[in-house]
């Protein structure tokens, strides 16, 4: 049986993420967020002290990666994934504060799929050592917050047929 591969525009809402199953293939476009390890940690820092985040979370999309220093004439250099379990001990916390979708590399905690089950979310698989094939789908970066932290800052990119996979879906089915 052939697959087919979707095309979803980013942000995206709760309705289209819960829609999502696991396996699915889908070209991603339109804009997302960037964020790692810091990224996360100073999220949390701000929740908890009961401050506003830089940006609304509701609808949006993250992107577990560092982006690499753009060469001549390219928006970004390679752009692959991290590992995600890093973000682990902070993704429930923003998937209850609207977070709709992440994308990463490797297997989530219990936590964080149950977070994804109880919010309607999805986690998408990015493929580790496609860093350049990804650069080419980057058209515009531009850095929101936290610039000191270099390539770990949080950034929105703009996206055109970005390949993922569903990789845990809001079922609580995951590939991994």
């Amino acid at each position: 049986m052939e697959r087919s591969v979707r095309s979803l525009s980013l942000p995206m809402s709760r309705k289209i993420a819960a829609d999502l199953c696991a396996g699915d293939e889908i070209l991603l476009s339109g804009t997302m967020l960037v964020g790692r390890d810091q990224v996360h940690e100073q999220f949390h820092k701000i929740i908890k002290a009961g401050k506003v985040l830089p940006v609304p979370l509701e609808g949006e999309t993250i992107f577990y990666m560092g982006p690499a220093p753009a060469p001549e004439g390219a928006v970004i250099g390679s752009c692959g994934p991290t590992t995600s379990s890093r973000m682990d001990p902070f993704t429930p916390e923003l998937l209850d504060a609207g977070l709709v979708g992440m994308i990463g590399k490797g297997p989530r905690s219990s936590a964080v799929q149950e977070a994804v089950i109880r919010n309607g979310a999805v986690y998408f698989y990015a493929f580790g050592g496609c860093g350049a094939l990804y650069a080419q789908k980057v058209t515009s970066i531009v850095c929101l917050a936290f610039q000191e932290f270099g390539p770990e800052a949080l950034y929105r990119i703009t996206i055109k047929d970005f390949p993922v996979i569903a990789a845990m879906d809001s079922r609580g089915v995951s590939i991994l």
